[in-house]
């Protein structure tokens, strides 16, 4: 796969509507042509323990940050036309339905794909996507 974006969730709480960041790494041509991650006003806003345990973000992190809605406007210009991919396909994908679902959004015509080699955790859509392309260009 010479083009594809990585995408990368982070929630507040077990909700998967809690969306509080997202990374997105773009590849094309085996090049890293750009770059987006964007604080998100999760839904419910509340914060768990453990959560914020694993991405260091917290409510005083999001609370002036613009809701889901806003920051998929932004995003979807960025993925049109690239596969996407992500670290945890199952949790992602779910997060990214629950969420179109929540802001009763069209979901768009997207095919998410679980990469198919284990990476370390990690929590940061930028290195997961220069860990993928790293990967697959010693391939």
């Amino acid at each position: 796969m010479n083009s594809f974006a990585a995408i990368d969730f982070e929630t507040a709480n077990e909700h998967r509507t809690s969306v509080c960041s997202v990374g997105v790494v773009l590849v094309r041509d085996r090049e890293i042509t750009d770059t987006f991650y964007s604080l998100i006003r999760p839904e419910p806003e509340f914060y768990r323990y453990w959560n914020t345990r694993v991405h260091g973000i917290t409510l005083a992190d999001t609370v002036n940050a613009p809701i889901f809605p806003h920051v998929w406007q932004q995003i979807e210009p960025l993925i049109q036309g690239l596969p996407l991919i992500a670290h945890n396909k199952g949790f992602d994908e779910s997060c990214l339905r629950a969420c179109f679902r929540t802001y009763q959004m069209d979901y768009p015509e997207l095919t998410l794909s679980q990469l198919s080699f284990s990476i370390p955790y990690t929590s940061n859509a930028t290195f997961l996507a220069i860990s993928i392309f790293k990967n697959q260009s010693s391939c």
